[in-house]
Parts: C-alpha cells; structure tokens; sequence
C-alpha cells in the first residue's frame, strides 16, 4: 500500500468516524432535548403549584416516604450522579430506570418544599439516556463513554440553555486536569441539539442582566479578596454536602425513617426563618442579587443549611443551582463591603464558588460568559483561577478524579474528597 492510499483511507476514516457521531451525538440530542425540557417545565409546574398551595410544604415527610419507596421498587438505591461518573471511568453500564427515578424524585422534592437544583437530575437523566442509545447503536466500551458524556451535554444544555457550558463541564467534570477531546464534537452536537429542541418547546434559556465595568487594578485587587471568600465558602458547601449525609446515615441508618425526618426538619427550619425563599431551587433569590443588588446577609447560610438537609436526607435533586443561590448571595453581601458593586459581585459569586465546588474552571469561565456576557471577562477569569486552585482537592462529586496536582506539574490521580 503506498502512501497515497494510506493516507485516503485515513481521511475516509476521519469522515466516516465524523459522521458516525453526528448521528449518534443527534439522536442523543433528540432525545435528551426532549426529556430535558419535559424535565424542565415539570419542575417549573411543581414550584409554581407549591407557590400556590403552600400547606403542601407540610406534606414533605410523606413526599419523602414516596421518594424511597420509587427507588426500592426500581431498584435504584444509591445511584446518582456519581454512578454517572464511575460509568465513564470504568465502562459501568447505567440502568436506564434511572431516568424516571430521578425525573419523578426532583419534581416530588420540588413540588413540596425540598432545598435542591435540577442538574444532578440533569446529568443522571442524560448519562443514562446517552448510554442507552450508545448501547442502541452497539458502540464499545471506550464509545460508550463518548455518548454517555454527550447525554449529560444534551440535558444540561437543554435546561439551562448553556450549550458550551455543558459541552465543557461534561468533559471537564470526570477527570480534572484530562478533558476527552475525542468527545467534543459529540457533546456539542448533542448540546445545540438538545438546545434547539428546548427553544423550540419555548424554554428560555437562563440570563441575567448585570453592569460589568472596565478592567481597574483596584478592582482586580477587590475581584480577588472577593474570590477568596469564596473559595472558603464553596469548601464549606462540599463539606455540609457530603458531611450532613455521612454523619445522617450513621445516626439514622434507615432510609426511610432519614428521609421522613429530613422533611420535618425542612417544614421546621421554614417555619423558623420565616420565609419559602430557600425551599425549591432560588432562581427568584439568584435574579434578585444580582440584577437588584439585594440578599439578605444570611441567606447564603440558610440555602446552605436548607439543601444540605435535603439532600443528605434522601430527597432528590442538583448541588449546582443551590451553589449558584450561595454564591451569588454571599457574593453580593460581601462583595458590597468591599466596595464592589452588589449585583456584579453577586454575578462574580455565582461563578466563583460554582468553580470552587466542582473544580472546573474552564467551564465556570464559559459559564459566566453564557449567563452575563463576555465584557471584561477577566474578573470572572481571575475569580475562576483562584476558587479552583485555593479549592484543594474537595468537590461536590465523590467518584470525581483529579489526575493533575493543583499545585505543580505532577500526576496524582485522586478522587475529590
């Protein structure tokens, strides 16, 4: 074979592989589009329905009961979006029950009262979904994790109406310091995709209105004061998240008898501040920071609380949107007093502690680019930079891997704690 003829049947091969993944990343697309933006407006039903009837907040307990008693019939106990995760480390095959497990629990947590977000849904929704049809399409172990990453791109995209920002933190999430290039193009053709579909259906994406101003040295200097704060918090959240479940599990071992006390600590702590601001997601409490420049000074604290009861009880839901609700809240409290302009330090909070949680920089940083703009990108840069180095090794996601040191060129690989 001459080189003429090698080199044609590498181009062939290129294409063929090319178009291979059109189809496949476009049916993932397809189908994650449609099922996130199903996922999508069921949510938003059931938090307007509970803002209407809100004696449904003292029916959590039960929601609760519910919620266990549909993950012990489908079998699907202790499966989450760090199966997810594991599925694309080792070739784990992710039963598809899990799609109307999670779809049903975060509406039912939603619909009464419980602290949580959509994404982590968002990622298990999608990782199943694309590795079924990978296993439709009888793709090997090594393509199975290709489509399963482009299922977790489609709905998230399909959600929040972020495609680059879902493409990025697909491929970013799994293995910190190691991005699966080959997973690209499948994971934004099944992103934009999935976006269209939701447009479609009438799904707005999310966007805030937020005044950014010219690059100062001062304000630089303050963006950083304001970035170590933080990265303080978003360590904070990692460890309420994972230390309220683990120290809940030991002292309530039952599931049932957990997730039935988890909803009476929620009616309770509702009651105490007085307030439905940090039951459901916070999208109103999030808009307000940072296009009014008002949070109450402990509203970071009792979202935190709020979600890490709620979560570490066995109700179901994301980390991310209550991250985003702690960030942009702190963010705008204390970026005032630093002299930082409220809604714009709400907006650099939101990224920053998101960074320092799931230690993604590169998708925090299109993030704020696909939820405030790209003027003066370089505060939400620098903010980025510094929550994901100061952030160590903690991070939302357990089976998360960080193969490269935070601190020097040096290969690690170690889950994030």
């Amino acid at each position: 074979m001459n080189t003429v003829e090698r080199e044609s049947k590498e181009v062939i091969r290129y294409i063929l592989t090319f178009l291979k993944w059109v189809l496949i990343a476009g049916v993932t697309g397809g189908v994650g589009g449609l099922v996130g933006t199903a996922f999508h407006l069921s949510v938003g039903w059931a938090a307007a329905f509970r803002e209407g009837h809100p004696w449904l907040l003292y029916l959590l307990p039960a929601a609760g009961l519910v919620i266990g008693l549909i993950y012990h019939v489908l079998k699907t106990e202790n499966k989450n979006t760090n199966t997810i995760i594991d599925s694309i480390h080792f070739g784990d095959r992710v039963p598809l029950a899990l799609v109307p497990t999670i779809y049903l629990a975060t509406v039912i947590t939603h619909l009464f009262g419980g602290s949580a977000g959509r994404e982590g849904a968002a990622l298990q929704i999608g990782g199943s979904l694309g590795n079924y049809v990978g296993r439709l399409f009888k793709l090997d172990e090594k393509d199975m994790r290709i489509a399963t990453l482009s299922g977790m791109s489609a709905v998230f995209a399909a959600l929040f109406g972020t495609p680059l920002t879902a493409t990025v933190f697909a491929l970013e999430v799994i293995s910190v310091g190691v991005l699966y290039y080959s997973a690209l193009v499948p994971c934004l053709v099944a992103s934009l995709v999935a976006l269209e579909l939701s447009l479609f259906f009438g799904v707005a994406p999310t966007r805030f209105l937020v005044s950014v101003y010219p690059v100062q040295a001062v304000m630089l200097l303050k963006i950083t004061a304001l970035a170590l704060l933080c990265t303080v918090v978003s360590i904070l959240f990692c460890l309420a998240m994972h230390g309220t479940e683990h120290a809940l599990r030991r002292v309530i071992p039952n599931d049932f008898v957990r997730v039935i006390c988890g909803g009476v600590a929620i009616v309770l702590l509702t009651l105490l501040v007085g307030t439905g601001d940090y039951n459901g997601a916070g999208m109103e409490v999030i808009t307000r920071a940072i296009e009014e420049g008002t949070a109450r000074p402990d509203a970071f604290f009792w979202k935190l609380l709020f979600t890490a009861v709620t979560l570490g009880t066995g109700f179901k839901g994301g980390e991310v949107v209550p991250c985003f609700f702690v960030g942009a809240t702190f963010g705008c409290v204390a970026g005032s007093l630093l002299g930082i302009p409220a809604g714009f330090a709400a907006a650099v909070g939101l990224v920053c502690v998101f960074c320092g949680a799931v230690n993604c920089p590169l998708a925090s940083i299109l993030l704020s680019v696909e939820l405030f703009g790209s003027t003066e990108l370089i505060y939400f840069a620098l903010a980025c930079g510094i929550a994901y180095m100061l952030s160590g090794y903690f991070g939302l996601y357990s089976s998360q891997k960080i193969m490269y040191s935070k601190l020097k060129a040096e290969f690690i690989n170690i889950h994030a704690k």
